[in-house]
């Protein structure tokens, strides 16, 4: 079962939203949440706030995406936006890559790589940045 818990920031000013809607289904991203709260270069942030309309191929079926943080950062007085999504690496690879597979890891990965090509245009088409961490980035693995 997932790990869940309501994050209530410090800096309420930063934060989009109500701080009541901040609940983190991983400590990783909890452990971002309390972060991006005391990162003095970010201006704000939310925690499943953005949807990004997507269709995953072969599907004749809108879906919605809805990255895990949207965080507007001050980078050398430039204002930057960025989308990030929390996920552990072994998911970011393709199942192929892999010796062991099995059919839903298979249509998980396939799921993924559509929202997040989807989330990567929207990016683009802003002029944002899209990013996935995993236990790489956020602990210098």
């Amino acid at each position: 079962m997932a790990y869940k818990t309501v994050f209530t920031p410090i800096n309420k000013k930063k934060y989009i939203g109500s701080e009541k809607e901040i609940r983190c289904r991983s400590l990783w991203e909890r452990q971002f949440c309390k972060y991006l709260d005391e990162n003095k270069n970010v201006v704000q942030w939310g925690y499943e706030c953005l949807h990004i309309p997507y269709r995953i191929l072969n599907e004749n079926k809108n879906r919605t995406y809805i990255p895990d943080f949207i965080i507007k950062t001050n980078n050398n007085d430039k204002l930057e936006i960025s989308v990030i999504e929390i996920k552990p690496f072994r998911q970011t690879k393709s199942p192929n890559s892999r010796k062991r597979k099995n059919i839903q890891e298979c249509l998980t990965y396939a799921m993924n790589d559509s929202k997040w090509n989807y989330a990567k245009q929207f990016c683009e088409d802003r002029g944002w940045k899209f990013r996935i961490l995993t236990e790489r980035e956020l602990f210098d693995v």
